[in-house]
């Protein structure tokens, strides 16, 4: 099982996991037990759905970065 996940949808996936389960627990009743969904791809990094799909958001993530990359500011060189 390769990871299919990239960092922003884990993260993502994390909040609205925890929002449903968060609304299960005060009124939504056991329909909040599907925020168990996301927490537990996010944990795994892996998606089902997206395999199907044949989507990547790590490749996307890792195909950004690489076109983006971000240098750190040196504080020796501030002046």
């Amino acid at each position: 099982m390769k990871e299919n996940l990239g960092s922003f949808d884990i993260g993502a996936r994390f909040v609205l996991g925890c929002v449903l389960l968060f609304l299960g627990l005060n009124g939504l009743g056991y329909w909040g037990l599907l925020g168990l969904i996301p927490l537990f791809t996010c944990m795994i990094g892996f998606c089902p759905l997206y395999w199907l799909l044949h989507l990547d958001t790590a490749k996307w993530e890792e195909r950004w970065e690489a076109r983006h990359p971000h240098h750190p500011i040196d504080p020796h060189h501030l002046g």
